[in-house]
């Protein structure tokens, strides 16, 4: 199957005009965004080739980012942002886990303007340890509708990666690589790793990993800070 991406900004920017030639509200550019990403996600996992899928994930959201009014980044920096920095594909940490009961370990973080952020602990992989030193928590954000929330850090953060850790998946806001197969397995491809939106503008307060949710190895793969040049 082919992996697509619209390729004009212009085209893009129409978009967020309705067909009354409307400026779009902040609530509807939003709920645009939120589409386009969980579109995104639903192409990811629909295309047979891994590669093209991850380039796809890789200029998709360079151009969101670039060009759409709900971007973390800043107004005045979008012309100029070439896309988030990322690692080269490593196809070696593109991983299938088993899923263990976990205590219902709960959390609760307040977020800002946007309130406290509930979530508990539903289920802990088997089968990172191995190659990654440890094994990661898989949390379920509480509230109407909820999501999987899978946060995490390793030892590029805070020199390589942003401090705060990176998101896998964050199923609220679309992030989703795919459910629990029948088996019992979950395929984790840590080369989708992202960074949440406050590592690029204090306009966001964001939940980060819980320090259980540490790696000890260095995953370069994913999200990066960029090198300067």
């Amino acid at each position: 199957m082919a992996c697509h991406v619209i390729t004009s900004c212009d085209a893009w920017a129409a978009q967020i005009v309705d067909k009354r030639g409307r400026q779009l509200s902040e609530a509807e550019e939003l709920w645009e965004w939120r589409q386009k990403i969980a579109n995104l996600y639903c192409e990811v996992r629909s295309c047979l080739d891994i590669a093209a899928a991850w380039r796809l994930w890789c200029d998709t959201r360079a151009m969101l980012f670039r060009t759409h009014p709900q971007s973390p980044i800043e107004p005045a920096d979008r012309e100029a942002f070439a896309g988030p920095a990322i690692f080269p594909y490593d196809p070696a940490l593109r991983l299938t886990v088993q899923l263990a009961p976990t205590e219902q370990e709960s959390i609760t973080v307040p977020t800002g303007a946007d309130g406290d952020v509930s979530m508990h602990a539903f289920a802990r992989t088997e089968g990172l340890k191995a190659s990654l030193g440890a094994e990661l928590t898989l949390y379920w954000i509480e509230g109407y509708g909820g999501g999987v929330f899978l946060p995490f850090t390793d030892a590029t953060s805070g020199a390589e990666t942003y401090g705060g850790g990176r998101y896998l998946l964050d199923t609220i806001k679309g992030a989703d690589l795919g459910a629990v197969r029948p088996d019992g397995t979950l395929l984790l491809d840590f080369n989708f790793s992202y960074f949440p939106s406050c590592a690029y503008s204090s306009r966001y307060v964001c939940p980060l990993a819980p320090p259980g949710n540490r790696l000890k190895g260095a995953l370069r793969v994913g999200e990066r800070i960029p090198v300067a040049k």
